[in-house]
C-alpha cells in the first residue's frame, strides 16, 4: 500500500476556495485504531464553518487540515489491540476527532475503532456515508438529550436539511406525530419522509399555521434551523413540553419548558441502532448532489448556503 493518498485540505483559514486537493502521508493505523478506506463522506454546515476558522477555539485545527467528520468505508488494516472488525469490513463513522487535522476528504482515515459500527446494508455505500453526523445529532437530540415517546407531537425547524431528514423518520419509527417546517419546494420532499403536516415558512406566521394543524398544542420542538420560526412557534409548545435545538445556545424559553443545546458527539452504539432501523427499511437517506474531491470547495459552498436537500456526498 502506498504511503501516499489524495486528499482535500486547506494550509490556513479563509475562503472556500482556498481549500487543495493534492497528496498527503497517508495515515497510520495507531492502537486501538483502524484504518478504513473512505468510499463516500457526507458534507455537512460545520464543514464549510471548521474551513473558515468559526470554529478554531472549540476544535482547534492543525495544518495541512483535512476537513471531514462523516464516512463510510471498508476496514484497510487494524492497528494494535483493534479487534472489533476485520479487512474487508464496511463500516460508518462520526469521525470527529479532538482537533481538525486527519478529516474524511481524503481516500484514508484512521480513526479510534470504538468509533466505527458496520454500516447499513439496505441502503447505498453513499447513503452510509451521509447518516453518521446529521443521524447522531437527531438521535442524540430526540431521544438522549430529549425524550421524544410514543403519540407526542414533534415540530421540526428545518425538517429538509441533512438532520431534519434523519429526524422525520427517527421520530416516524418512534410512533411521533411529525410537523415538518421548510420552504415550500421541499413539502412534498418532507411528505415524503413521513412527516404528517408540513408547513412552508415563507407562507405566514410559523406559530399560526402551526395552531391550525395541532391545536392542541406541541409536546417537543426540535429546532434545527436559523430565522424566526422558533421565535414565533415557541408558543405552541404545551407546559412541561421540550425544546431541543442544534443552532441556538441561548433562545428566549418560558420557565415551564424544558430546553437542551446539542453538539452531537461521536457514539458507536447509537449508529448500531441506526444501522438496524435503516436495514428494517425505516431509513432513507435522499442524495442531492456527489462531488469529487477536486469539488470540495463547490460542495462546501453548497452547503453553506443551508439551502440544500437531503445530503451532500464526496466520493474520493
Amino acid at each position: 500500500m502506498s504511503s501516499q493518498m489524495k486528499a482535500s485540505y486547506f494550509d490556513e483559514f479563509g475562503e472556500l476556495d482556498n481549500i487543495k486537493t493534492g497528496t498527503l502521508e497517508r495515515p497510520e493505523a495507531g492502537e486501538g485504531e483502524v484504518l478504513v478506506r473512505v468510499k463516500a463522506a457526507g458534507v455537512n454546515p460545520v464543514d464549510a464553518a471548521i474551513a473558515r476558522g468559526m470554529l478554531n477555539e472549540a476544535v482547534p485545527a492543525e495544518f495541512p487540515a483535512v476537513p471531514g467528520w462523516d464516512m463510510a468505508g471498508v476496514v484497510e488494516e487494524c492497528g494494535f489491540s483493534a479487534r472489533r472488525f476485520e479487512e474487508g469490513d464496511e463500516v460508518y463513522a462520526y469521525a470527529r476527532r479532538p482537533t481538525v487535522q486527519h478529516g474524511t476528504f481524503a481516500e484514508y482515515v484512521a480513526i479510534p475503532e470504538s468509533y466505527l459500527a458496520h454500516r447499513p446494508q439496505q441502503v447505498s455505500m453513499e447513503e452510509s456515508g451521509g447518516i453518521p453526523l446529521v443521524g447522531l445529532t437527531a438521535y442524540q437530540a430526540l431521544f438522549q438529550f430529549g425524550n421524544l415517546q410514543e403519540g407526542h407531537t414533534l415540530l421540526i425547524l428545518g425538517a429538509s436539511g441533512g438532520v431534519g431528514t434523519l429526524a422525520i423518520q427517527l421520530a416516524k419509527a418512534k410512533g411521533a406525530t411529525v410537523i415538518g417546517v421548510a420552504s415550500g419546494r421541499n413539502q412534498e420532499y418532507m411528505a415524503g419522509l413521513g412527516a404528517d403536516e408540513t408547513i412552508d415558512y415563507s407562507a405566514g406566521d410559523v406559530g399560526e399555521q402551526v395552531e391550525e394543524v395541532a391545536p392542541e398544542g406541541i409536546d417537543f420542538i426540535f429546532h434545527c434551523s436559523r430565522g424566526n420560526s422558533l421565535k414565533q412557534s415557541i408558543s405552541t409548545l404545551n407546559s412541561g413540553g421540550q425544546l431541543v435545538s442544534i443552532t441556538n445556545r441561548n433562545p428566549d424559553v418560558p420557565d415551564d419548558i424544558s430546553f437542551q443545546y446539542v453538539f452531537v458527539e461521536p457514539n458507536a452504539k447509537q449508529l448500531q441502532k441506526i444501522k438496524e432501523l435503516a436495514d428494517e427499511g425505516h431509513i432513507e437517506v435522499p442524495i442531492s448532489q456527489t462531488y469529487s474531491l477536486e469539488e470540495t470547495g463547490k460542495a462546501l459552498r453548497e452547503i453553506e448556503s443551508l439551502h440544500s436537500r437531503g445530503k451532500t456526498i464526496i466520493t474520493p
